[in-house]
């Protein structure tokens, strides 16, 4: 049954990546190129894919919310042009940052335009509250980026603050979509709100795993360079996880890095990290959300939507 699924879900991600290819256009063909090409860069999909199983999972057919499921990648997509010109990035999914093929302008004119696009055609064709709650999620995800800008180099920055803005510039993108997933899937208030903590807990679930593979993996896997967050000052988890745990000396040296980033030195402080425990402590915590992802999906009736959303949850825990 849930390799069934899959098999519909392979037809149904392809109908979304054809909408990507022949629907999306814009009334400017710089932004409309620009969107394209990061669209075309790849990416797991897992907003919509989350999207259509919720839909599923609440008994609807997904293969009817296929643009509300494309919009889910395109507000992210908007989100990672945005994301790169703040964090001056030069690549993205192993290929040129929107930014370095178009300017910093122009990239950030397309996100707000593809942002505006997207709740044009959201509330000309979905009911309350969908436009409600993707309305909220683009405050939440706003005000997430400009904590985590407030937070670069606080080595004070406590594990509640870490997650709280984990949970709005990435967390709430992945409630909404499964949420607004279930509410056009017919999803009684139970299985509507049993799967938006399902998107919240995967959000911060992934989030950190995120952080972690930062730290472990390489850059042709993450398709950005290794270190990136430690080379912006971020205050990922592994890295306030380690600062909690650690010594005086460690703490000191991380504020000497952070006072003047020396990238050379970046293999270094993650072994440093690894030492303090840091990312043995991240998967543990990653765990703990997966735990709550699946835990939440009790309310749904027994199907291989429910199994699909369990095996996504599951493959955080992997790494």
């Amino acid at each position: 049954m849930i390799d069934a699924l899959r098999a519909d879900e392979s037809n149904l991600y392809a109908l979304v990546e054809e909408f990507f290819r022949s629907s999306f256009t814009t009334d400017n063909a710089i932004i409309t190129e620009a969107v394209k090409r990061m669209l075309a860069a790849g990416g797991k999909r897992l907003r919509p894919r989350i999207t259509l199983l919720a839909s599923a999972a609440c008994g609807g057919a997904p293969e009817q919310h296929l643009h509300l499921a494309a919009y889910m990648e395109l507000i992210h997509v908007a989100t990672l042009i945005h994301d790169d010109v703040v964090d001056n990035a030069a690549t993205r999914r192993g290929v040129n940052a929107t930014a370095v093929d178009f300017g910093n302008r122009v990239s950030v004119l397309a996100g707000d335009y593809l942002f505006a696009w997207i709740f044009k055609n959201v509330t000309a064709n979905y009911p309350h509250p969908v436009p409600n709650i993707l309305s909220a999620t683009l405050a939440d995800i706003c005000d997430g980026e400009v904590l985590q800008l407030r937070a670069l180099g606080d080595v004070d920055l406590p594990v509640d603050g870490y997650t709280e803005i984990a949970r709005k510039k990435t967390a709430s993108l992945f409630a909404a979509s499964a949420s607004c997933g279930a509410i056009m899937g017919g999803g009684s208030a139970a299985q509507i709100e049993a799967l938006r903590k399902y998107g919240d807990n995967y959000g911060v679930a992934f989030q950190m795993n995120d952080d972690l593979l930062d730290m472990t993996a390489d850059e042709r896997s993450i398709g950005k360079p290794v270190g990136n967050d430690l080379t912006e000052r971020k205050m990922t988890i592994p890295l306030v996880l380690a600062l909690r745990a650690g010594n005086g000396a460690f703490r000191k040296r991380i504020e000497r890095f952070y006072g003047e980033v020396d990238t050379e030195q970046i293999p270094a402080i993650v072994a440093e990290i690894a030492e303090q425990g840091g990312l043995e402590a991240t998967q543990h915590a990653i765990s703990g959300y997966v735990d709550r992802a699946k835990a939440a999906l009790k309310p749904l009736p027994a199907g291989a939507a429910k199994e699909e959303l369990i095996r996504l949850a599951d493959a955080l825990r992997a790494g």
